[in-house]
């Protein structure tokens, strides 16, 4: 089954910061890590569901033009928010994917620590339309912690496994660590010009 709102809901009412985000060295790393990942400098316009307190998003959002993050808790939202509140670009409301999608579309989207919270069906409702609502070359981020958790669906490697799996996804890169995967892939990069599915290095002439 997928993880109820309601579990979110309680978690956020007991702590501002359920994950304690922002005092953990784990977390601080794992989200730098996220964003260097990132294969282009600037993204014209990204979506993060998921967002939580928007500690990622406030990294993100330096490197787009655009940003919409989400989150399908209210106290969540407007932490959030509270902490975009400097950045004009970035966009935070209230949304529970994956049955309420932005009809917009994106040339880079982050899959956080979300996927595995989902039932079969949910997840791969989540992955389809991830994969709709990619631009063509534009990125897909996921990163998502390995070890068990009683209220997660499934484990990180198996949402991994999906994404793996999808049809007009290429992945671009992999960083495997005993606590989480990070991976990047890029939609559809053969249908397009040579450019779109060069390497970083190839495309800034280092190769």
């Amino acid at each position: 089954m997928t993880t109820p709102v309601t579990y979110f809901e309680r978690m956020y009412a007991g702590s501002a910061d359920p994950w304690n985000f922002e005092t953990r060295w784990y977390d601080a790393r794992k989200h730098a890590l996220t964003v260097a990942a990132l294969t282009r400098p600037r993204y014209r316009s990204a979506f993060e569901p998921g967002c939580s307190t928007g500690r990622l998003t406030a990294l993100l959002a330096g490197r787009c033009d655009s940003l919409l993050a989400v989150d399908a808790v209210g106290a969540a939202v407007r932490t959030a928010a509270s902490r975009a509140a400097g950045q004009p670009q970035v966009t935070v409301r209230e949304a529970a994917v994956p049955h309420e999608w932005p009809a917009e579309s994106f040339d880079l989207i982050v899959l956080s620590e979300i996927g595995y919270y989902f039932s079969n069906a949910d997840l791969s409702t989540l992955v389809e339309r991830t994969v709709a609502s990619l631009e063509p070359g534009g990125d897909l981020v996921a990163v998502h912690w390995r070890w068990p958790v009683e209220e997660h669906a499934r484990s990180g490697d198996e949402v991994h496994a999906v994404l793996a799996a999808t049809d007009g996804l290429t992945r671009q890169s992999r960083l495997e660590e005993a606590d989480f995967l990070l991976e990047v892939y890029t939609r559809d990069p053969s249908s397009l010009s040579v450019s779109s599915s060069l390497s970083v290095a190839q495309r800034e002439g280092l190769v």
